[in-house]
């Protein structure tokens, strides 16, 4: 069972509550930051960042964001301290975010991506760890180190 923040907006509400139910029915322990009725006139950054920053808080958690095309909800998690939002749309993408990037968040198209697609990205990136393989936590700490003060590794 793992802890999963999820916000969205009003492009991703269907397929939100369909995760919710899912994710909850697998046993996961969810919290859903929003949106909990449909507005189309709702901003995504309102229930994403507060779902980032929730992930952001816990350490054993991770988070799903949803919106039209799931870019803006990644960009907005990714401001976030400490989070990692990956873009997804196969399952390939969201394993591999979690195994080379250890991605805290997955981002999602609604309106691009099948409900069944999402389903099953979502079940691959939350049952794939990080490989704490050392070209991959060397990366992750160069990133880290810009983030922090702006560090850039030497050129080879």
């Amino acid at each position: 069972m793992t802890r999963v923040h999820v916000g969205a907006d009003h492009a991703a509400f269907e397929m939100l509550t369909d995760l919710v139910a899912f994710l909850e029915a697998e046993g996961h322990d969810v919290t859903n930051h929003g949106p909990h009725a449909y507005d189309a006139q709702d901003d995504y950054p309102v229930f994403v960042l507060r779902a980032a920053e929730a992930v952001a808080a816990d350490p054993a958690s991770l988070g799903v964001v949803l919106g039209g095309s799931g870019n803006g909800e990644q960009m907005a998690a990714n401001k976030v301290r400490g989070v990692r939002a990956a873009l997804c749309w196969t399952d390939e993408l969201a394993r591999l975010a979690r195994e080379h990037n250890d991605a805290r968040v997955l981002s999602i198209g609604g309106r691009v991506t099948d409900p069944e697609v999402a389903r099953s990205m979502v079940r691959a990136f939350l049952a794939t760890p990080f490989s704490g393989e050392e070209r991959h936590v060397r990366r992750l700490r160069m990133i880290e180190a810009y983030e922090a003060d702006g560090t850039l590794p030497a050129a080879p």
